[in-house]
């Protein structure tokens, strides 16, 4: 495995920690979505942060389709999942990793 292969790796595994902040809002809160909204657009600074990774996951998704059908590896699209489930922070560096993979 290559260096840089190997560091999105391990930024994809580092990626999943903001789920660590998820996971307690949840517990303190409660498992609601619709809160969980709200709290995300509670200033206009969070507003913000949501819209730029909602508009960069979007982005992040049109690419990955195109570029999976393109070159026809599709487990790219795995990508995806973690981008919405988890976030761009796990997403990006995800598809990197399967990106670069070697070609059989």
């Amino acid at each position: 495995m290559s260096g840089f292969r190997y560091l999105y790796l391990v930024l994809a595994i580092i990626g999943t920690y903001p789920m660590v902040f998820f996971i307690r809002w949840f517990e303190e809160f409660g498992y609601s979505l619709t809160a969980m909204a709200d709290a995300w657009h509670a200033n206009d600074a969070s507003s913000g942060l949501v819209w730029d990774l909602t508009i960069a996951a979007v982005a992040l998704t049109i690419w990955v389709i195109t570029e999976s059908f393109q070159r026809k590896n599709f487990r790219g699209l795995w990508a995806i999942a973690a981008t919405w489930c988890i976030g761009v922070s796990c997403g990006l560096p995800l598809y990197l990793f399967l990106r670069s993979r070697a070609k059989s």
